[in-house]
């Protein structure tokens, strides 16, 4: 193709969800389907120096992750996105600031209930980009009887932690729900998840 007027993209947004730092847009009109697209980020310590994202560069795709290509998670970055077609180019657009550190969106952890004799061993997994694994999430933990509004609460438990339940004096359909905590400037939390439930006790 000869050069066409390539209208930028369009909506672009960087936004924390589930753990990372993405980088979203749409389409400018009339864009031809097989545009693609790449994109750059600089960091607030750093500015008018846009560095190159590995993964997203002439990609089909409109999002871009950025969390591990991010050089300082507790420094505010933004991001910018053109359109590239055969040896057209679209403008840059730019997205506002953002800093994961403070900005980051949780999602609920995913739970794991291992049944013993007398106790139950509940464990928390979280659906994390590799480079923020040794950040320190945590998570709590609520228990109740199902149909019960009375709620046991285990809060703080590390991510790697098992949290070891005495199920001796339960019997019944006990529920189990769990979010995910980041203690950043402020606190935050994920909701909580769906809730698990199992029979202990259960005789017959």
């Amino acid at each position: 193709p000869g050069h066409v007027q390539l209208l930028p993209p369009q909506n672009v947004t960087l936004l924390s969800k589930d753990f990372a730092m993405i980088l979203t847009w749409a389409p400018g009109e009339s864009s031809p389907p097989d545009v693609t697209y790449t994109v750059r980020y600089e960091s607030q310590d750093r500015l008018d120096k846009w560095r190159k994202v590995p993964d997203c560069r002439n990609i089909p795709r409109s999002f871009c992750n950025l969390t591990c290509a991010l050089s300082n998670l507790y420094v505010k970055v933004r991001a910018r996105v053109k359109a590239v077609w055969g040896r057209s180019q679209s403008p840059w657009v730019k997205s506002q600031f953002k800093d994961y550190y403070s900005d980051v969106e949780l999602a609920p952890p995913v739970l794991t209930l291992n049944v013993r004799d007398n106790s139950i061993h509940v464990s928390a997994s979280f659906p994390l980009p590799t480079c923020v694994e040794n950040l320190t999430w945590k998570y709590d933990l609520n228990l109740w009887e199902a149909g019960s509004e009375d709620k046991k609460k285990y809060e703080g438990y590390f991510r790697k932690d098992t949290v070891i339940i005495n199920t001796t004096a339960l019997r019944g359909n006990y529920c189990f729900s769990a979010r995910a905590l980041y203690e950043s400037i402020n606190l935050k939390h994920s909701e909580f998840s769906q809730p698990v439930c199992v029979l202990l006790n259960h005789k017959g």
